[in-house]
């Protein structure tokens, strides 16, 4: 299957908004027919309306003539053979008369008519407006009556005429926007596309940069935008981050191929001693030799595979229900272990631990990260002072927090190597002991990761290197 082609955030900006504004222009143009056809309505009807009040007038102002009109025509009647009705027929004066319609009732009789209305009355309506079909064709009707001796007026329209009217009002109003509306579009396209020339431009710089340069990136041209200025600190932020770990790491893999070329050569050169050997008892120390330098190589192995397992770790947020573990136990447990030693050396490792001291930890797993930072605090306290020397491990725990001490009569370390102490394979010069110089380093990471502080000063007790861990609450 072929990849789906990705969505381009400009055509999906151009259609997002270009939608957007013919949806508004939709909205408008029906918001505009039902006002202006309202309006229209409203304005016909008062047409309808003075028109009628106007034949109204003039029936009122010729019922006299009428009714002389009447009598001196009665004669008239009896001469007349057609009995044609006495009604006044009005001319057409323009080619939408045709359109409109009137009829002035008196007494029952038609007195006036325009050539639209039929000899019957519009309507039985005595007063009000009435929308109604005449001859198979919807009319808008409007019926008064006149002052006195029972004058009825009617007056009509089409309905296709105001339809006609509200065509051409609506035409004259729409007709703009429509033609802009393809101007919009384009005014948006063009928005758009010069809105979106940063990222452009941040693609383009990002393509032709060669792999190993990690320098922060800095757009050409003007200041880029507020939206973008995120995306580039966080970006050069990322790249100083990348760059610093990859420094740390070329440090890292020099001074281990460093370190472990020593003890390598010394397990050779002893190898290479017991090949030759004559005797026994030289072979025996040669063979030895040799294997305290695979424990030796093997603990330093050690100590960087943790050290990497730490650096690589995953930097997950807490979990929350994690089960807390109990300090002490681990604390006895790892005190049991270099005891051994400590009586090999005829040094003194004391324990006071309450029978219970829970820790909670961040995350599961945890607890094995919190027996290397043990071990390695006992460790070297054993490893660094001398035969005869006291080294004392102790627990607590109060409402701030609970604390580790671990505190040795050894000769402790100067100020300046003090400051030194967490370096990668920093180690004390003089001592006549083997280390890789990875355990300060080791602990200092797993209480960054478990949120301890560790504080390296001289012991007021013992004299020596006094070191305090501390879990706050």
């Amino acid at each position: 299957m072929s990849a789906r082609r990705p969505v381009s955030l400009q055509r999906r900006l151009i259609l997002s908004v270009t939608s957007a504004v013919a949806l508004l222009w939709l909205l408008t143009a029906w918001v505009t027919y039902r006002e202006t056809h309202h309006e229209l309505e409203e304005l016909l009807d008062a047409h309808l309306a003075q028109v009628a009040g106007l034949l109204v007038s003039q029936a009122g102002h010729g019922e006299v003539d009428v009714h002389d009109l009447d009598a001196a025509e009665a004669d008239a009647r009896d001469d007349d053979s057609d009995g044609d009705d006495e009604r006044l027929d009005t001319p057409s004066l323009h080619r939408h008369a045709q359109r409109v319609a009137f009829q002035v009732w008196q007494n029952g009789q038609l007195r006036m008519r325009s050539p639209t209305a039929p000899l019957t009355p519009l309507t039985h309506l005595r007063h009000g407006f009435e929308t109604r079909s005449l001859d198979g064709e919807p009319w808008r009707l409007f019926a008064t009556q006149g002052r006195g001796r029972g004058v009825q007026v009617y007056v009509a329209e089409r309905m296709s005429s105001r339809a006609d009217i509200l065509q051409g009002m609506l035409v004259g109003l729409m007709s703009p926007l429509a033609l802009a509306l393809p101007l919009i579009a384009l005014a948006v396209w063009w928005a758009v596309r010069r809105g979106l020339r940063p990222l452009g431009q941040l693609g383009q710089t990002l393509a032709g940069r060669q792999p190993g340069d990690l320098s922060p990136v800095v757009l050409p041209g003007a200041t880029p935008p507020a939206e973008l200025l995120p995306v580039l600190q966080n970006l050069n932020d990322l790249l100083a981050r990348i760059g610093a770990l990859l420094d740390s790491e070329r440090r890292f893999t020099a001074d281990a191929a460093h370190e472990l070329r020593t003890p390598i050569a010394a397990i050779r050169a002893q190898a290479q001693v017991a090949l030759a050997a004559s005797e026994d008892a030289e072979r025996r120390h040669a063979l030895q030799a040799t294997l305290h330098g695979c424990d030796r190589a093997s603990h330093l192995v050690q100590q960087l595979l943790t050290l990497s397992r730490l650096e690589a770790a995953d930097t997950a947020a807490p979990t929350p229900g994690t089960p807390p573990v109990d300090l002490a136990a681990l604390a006895r447990a790892v005190v049991g272990e270099l005891a051994p030693e400590a009586v090999a050396r005829r040094q003194t490792l004391s324990l006071d631990a309450p029978a219970q001291l829970l820790l909670a930890l961040p995350q599961p797993g945890h607890d094995t990260l919190l027996r290397v930072l043990l071990r390695n605090l006992v460790d070297n306290a054993l490893r660094y002072s001398p035969e005869g020397a006291q080294v004392q491990v102790r627990l607590s725990q109060d409402a701030q927090g609970a604390e580790l001490a671990v505190d040795d009569s050894g000769p402790g370390l100067e100020d300046a190597e003090l400051a030194r102490l967490g370096e990668r394979f920093f180690r004390k010069l003089g001592t006549g002991r083997s280390g890789s110089g990875l355990g300060w380093s080791i602990v200092r990471r797993i209480a960054a990761a478990q949120g301890a502080q560790v504080q390296v000063n001289r012991s007021a007790e013992l004299g020596g290197l006094g070191v305090r861990v501390r879990w706050p609450a």
